[in-house]
C-alpha cells in the first residue's frame, strides 16, 4: 500500500535541454515555430481536401485523415513541452496527466503507422488495378479503413499505457525527455522492468514491422506495374504519386524504429530525446511540404484557394 500511495502522489518533471535560460528560450521559439507551422500546414491540407470537389478521391481522403492525425498527434506533446521549456523543467505533471499524454501519443502514433499502410494499399490498387479502382476503393471501404486505423491505434495504446503505469514509481521523478515517452518513463520505475521492456519491444516490432511489410509488398508490385507502362510520361506520373508517400514512410518508420526497436541496453536518453524531436515536431512539418511540393493537383487547389483571397 505504501508503494501505491507513493505512486499515486508522485509528480513528474521533464529534464531541461540546457541549464542556460537563454538556450532554453531559443529552443522554445524553435519548437513553437515548428508546432505552429505543423498546425497550419496540416490544417491547410485538410481544408483544401474538404472544399475542393476535385480532391474528393480515396487518395486525398486518406491524406486529409493523415493531416488531422498529425495535428492531434503533435498537440498531444507540444503544449506541455513548450510550458516546460519556459519554466526550465519546473512544470509538474501528475502521473494521471503523464499516462493520458502517453495514451494519446501512442494511440495517434499507432493509427498514423497503420494509415500509412492503408495509403500504400490505395496506391497499389490505383496503379496495379486502375480499371477496378473505383469498384474496389468504394467510399464505405475507405471509411472502414480510416476508422480501423484508429481502432488498432486504440487497442495498441490502452494495454501499453496500463502495463507501464502499473509499475511503482518512487523517488526519482525527473523524466529525461520532453514528454512522457514509454522507454523514458520505464527507466524511472523502482521495480524490475524486464518483462515490460520485452512486451514493449514485441508489440513495437509487430506494430512497426507488419505495416512496413505490407507497404514494402505493395510497392514491389507497384514498381513492377510502373515498369510495364509504355509511355515515359505515364511512368513519371505514377512514380510522382508514390514518391511523396515513400519519403513520409521512411521518416516515420525510420525514427520510431530507432527508438522502440533498439535494445534497452543500448538505449541513450539523450539520443532518444533528439530523435524524438524529429518525429514529433519535424516530420509533421515535412509531411504537408512533401505532399504539396510533389503533388500537382494539391498545388493547383492551393493556388485556386489563394486567388480567392
Amino acid at each position: 500500500m505504501e508503494g501505491i500511495n507513493k505512486t499515486t502522489k508522485i509528480q513528474f518533471f521533464f529534464r531541461p535541454f540546457s541549464l542556460d535560460p537563454e538556450i532554453q528560450l531559443v529552443i522554445f521559439v524553435a519548437f513553437l515555430v515548428m508546432y505552429l507551422t505543423s498546425l497550419s500546414g496540416n490544417a491547410t491540407i485538410a481544408v483544401l481536401v474538404q472544399i475542393n470537389n476535385s480532391l474528393h478521391t480515396p487518395m486525398y481522403f486518406f491524406l486529409a485523415n493523415l493531416a488531422v492525425l498529425e495535428i492531434f498527434y503533435t498537440s498531444s506533446i507540444a503544449p506541455l513541452a513548450l510550458a516546460n521549456l519556459l519554466s526550465m523543467g519546473k512544470t509538474p505533471v501528475s502521473i494521471t496527466g503523464c499516462g493520458t499524454q502517453m495514451f494519446f501519443f501512442v494511440f495517434l502514433g499507432g493509427a498514423d503507422c497503420v494509415l500509412l499502410a492503408v495509403m500504400a494499399y490505395d496506391r497499389f490498387i490505383a496503379i496495379c488495378y486502375p480499371l477496378r479502382y473505383t469498384l474496389i476503393m468504394r467510399w464505405s471501404l475507405c471509411v472502414e479503413l480510416a476508422v480501423g486505423s484508429l481502432v488498432l491505434g486504440f487497442l495498441l495504446s490502452l494495454p501499453l499505457t496500463i502495463l507501464i503505469f502499473g509499475l511503482p514509481f518512487c523517488h526519482n521523478n525527473e523524466i529525461y525527455h520532453f514528454y512522457c515517452d514509454m522507454p523514458a518513463v520505464m527507466h524511472l520505475a523502482c521495480a524490475d522492468t524486464h518483462i515490460h521492456e520485452t512486451a514493449l519491444y514485441v508489440i513495437s516490432f509487430i506494430v512497426l514491422s507488419v505495416p512496413l511489410m505490407l507497404i514494402s509488398i505493395s510497392y514491389i508490385f507497384i514498381v513492377i506495374a510502373i515498369l510495364r507502362i509504355q509511355s515515359k510520361e505515364g511512368r513519371h506520373r505514377a512514380f510522382s504519386t508514390c514518391s511523396s508517400h515513400i519519403l513520409v514512410v521512411l521518416l516515420q518508420y525510420g525514427c520510431t524504429s530507432f527508438i522502440y526497436l533498439s535494445p534497452s541496453s543500448s538505449y541513450s536518453p539523450e539520443m532518444g530525446r533528439m530523435v524524438s524531436v524529429v518525429y514529433t515536431f519535424i516530420t509533421p512539418i515535412l509531411n504537408p511540404l512533401i505532399y504539396s511540393m510533389r503533388n500537382k493537383e494539391l498545388k493547383d487547389a492551393l493556388k485556386k484557394a489563394l486567388k480567392k483571397f
